[in-house]
């Protein structure tokens, strides 16, 4: 039997996916674990994998489609394997009048064995009274050009007769009526910003967020002298570049290991503890915000976290994270100091229960011995959700983290 490549559900409330490019194409041969198709989920752009090696056929999800979670939308067969025996026996006629109308040919019931146009057309209309739910107002037949010219022009395909078979409506339907008014040439019109999936589901995310979890704020300032030779010490002894943000996280899932009780999510009205320390960390994209994950951060090396951390930021500005780079996460770091702020505050990213927001490295006044000298310092604003932390446990755990970045040789003792 073949194998089947489904539309994934790579969040608990994603309901379909969109499917943005496929890079093999039917007949070709792929590798388990080769990317094959790239999809829109309701976070970012992913690359999903072959799950077996053999010949990709039956691909019945076009670019651009909206597919429904669980839904298969190719088959990979075996090396040798008879692709006839699981497919659809279906006319050629048959198949041309399937794609203008939109139809599944693996729903149309044919007598026969083998389906014919009448069998096709006769789905078609049984389906029609679906409309009162929807179905119908949603897949409306036409043909794909005719689809791409109503796009275009902004016309509704629902309020044109179609002259195809069926009723189904073509280009020259389309092309007959009137066009959508432009503006004129003279007049210069600020063009909106494109709201991609990405970004609305952020935005969704972002108002649940704020509008659910109560947020508290705590603020520390650090002195991060020792930290700075801390950073170029290690950046002399490897080959990889260590930013600040990697001796960030290498830092914060210490101070995880020595409080726990922040690495906690709130779910269902209980507070979910984890079990390893992931760590997200939020990344700026042109579509907006995304937040891949680095497991186990509290086992990884100074060099490994960095070598990981440019690999998901590379990744995630080219679009092409895979699914298990965006799952799960226990605690989120937001680092804007490269852009020169001094600090911000951060919303939760539920369901973690706290985000830290990291500014810039500055020179400031500071009391030492009670003499006033300047010191490089940063500033860190800890964002969390109170109905799974309190403030007590949460300035604890900041204050573990401060002195960790005031005295990073700590870890070694």
């Amino acid at each position: 039997m073949p194998a089947t490549v489904i539309m994934p559900a790579l969040e608990l409330a994603q309901e379909t996916g969109k499917v943005l490019r496929w890079l093999k194409s039917p007949g070709d041969a792929v590798a388990k674990g080769e990317p094959i198709v790239e999809i829109e989920t309701d976070k970012v752009t992913v690359e999903i994998e072959a799950p077996t090696s053999g010949v990709l056929r039956d691909i019945t999800a076009r670019e651009g489609d909206v597919v429904a979670v669980g839904k298969t939308i190719a088959l990979i067969f075996a090396a040798g394997e008879d692709a006839s025996a699981a497919t659809v026996k279906a006319s050629p006629l048959a198949r041309k009048v399937a794609e203008e109308h939109g139809v599944d040919l693996a729903r149309v019931k044919t007598a026969s064995g083998r389906i014919e146009k009448a069998d096709v057309l006769a789905h078609v209309e049984r389906r029609k009274p679906a409309g009162a739910d929807g179905v119908a107002a949603r897949l409306v037949a036409a043909s794909p050009k005719a689809r791409r010219l109503a796009a275009e022009r902004g016309v509704d395909l629902a309020g044109i007769s179609g002259s195809g078979p069926g009723g189904a409506v073509l280009v020259g339907d389309v092309a007959s009526q009137a066009p959508r008014a432009t503006p004129p040439t003279d007049v210069t019109r600020p063009t909106a910003p494109a709201v991609g999936n990405v970004w609305r589901i952020m935005a969704e995310r972002m108002t649940a967020s704020w509008t659910s979890a109560p947020h508290f704020y705590l603020v520390r300032e650090a002195d991060v002298s020792r930290l700075k030779s801390w950073r170029e010490r290690a950046s002399a002894r490897s080959s990889a570049r260590i930013t600040y943000t990697d001796v960030l996280i290498r830092l914060v899932a210490a101070a995880l290991v020595q409080h726990p009780r922040v690495n906690v999510a709130w779910k269902d009205g209980a507070i979910f503890q984890h079990g390893g320390i992931d760590i997200g960390l939020a990344v700026a994209i042109e579509d907006g915000l995304v937040v891949p994950v680095l497991r186990a951060a509290e086992t990884l090396t100074l060099a490994e976290i960095a070598s990981r951390r440019e690999d998901l930021v590379t990744r995630a500005q080219a679009g092409t994270l895979r699914p298990a780079d965006i799952h799960g996460g226990g605690f989120t770091i937001s680092n804007l100091g490269m852009y020169g702020v001094d600090a911000f505050n951060a919303i939760v990213n539920p369901p973690q229960a706290a985000i830290l927001a990291v500014g810039r490295i500055n020179d400031r006044v500071v009391a030492v011995g009670g003499q006033p000298v300047v010191r490089p310092t940063m500033l860190l604003t800890l964002s969390c959700d109170h109905r799974a932390l309190d403030g007590a446990r949460a300035a604890q755990f900041l204050g573990a983290l401060a002195d960790l970045i005031e005295e990073p040789l700590a870890l070694l003792a």
